[in-house]
């Protein structure tokens, strides 16, 4: 059995929800990452924070984004899945919510997060055409 263990990238890093954006975009840039999960002051997870957040959320609507916090963009019931998971499960939870980076939590601890490349790494290319259709097909 295919678990998130198996597929996820390794060593994410939370950012904390009272953090700045600007802060994230350097996190972003030294990680190489386009996604951040953010932590609530006892490191649950409260959100996710994207590079488009950051542009769409902030710099287009003209605020400043050493001002703006992560805490401040994140919105809607961060999604997750256990590092035990299946990847059937994997692919239900992030079609489900057409969402394209899940953070991997064990022990109530972010150990990893899944994006759409680990998928593609990983997964048959027929699950992969299946996770496209799901996520990006319009409802």
């Amino acid at each position: 059995m295919t678990t998130a263990r198996d597929i996820m990238h390794p060593g994410a890093h939370w950012i904390p929800s009272h953090e700045t954006l600007d802060r994230a975009a350097q996190l972003m840039r030294e990680h190489d990452v386009g996604a951040l999960p953010i932590a609530d002051e006892n490191e649950r997870l409260c959100g996710i924070v994207t590079d488009r957040d950051i542009v769409l959320k902030c710099v287009a609507a003209g605020r400043d984004p050493s001002r703006v916090t992560c805490g401040d963009v994140a919105e809607g019931t961060p999604r997750w899945i256990d590092a035990r998971a299946d990847v059937d499960e994997v692919l239900r939870e992030m079609q489900g919510h057409r969402i394209k980076r899940l953070p991997v939590i064990e022990n109530k601890r972010l150990v990893g997060i899944i994006s759409e490349a680990d998928l593609a790494r990983h997964l048959p290319d027929d699950k992969v055409a299946e996770f496209a259709q799901g996520v990006y097909a319009r409802a």
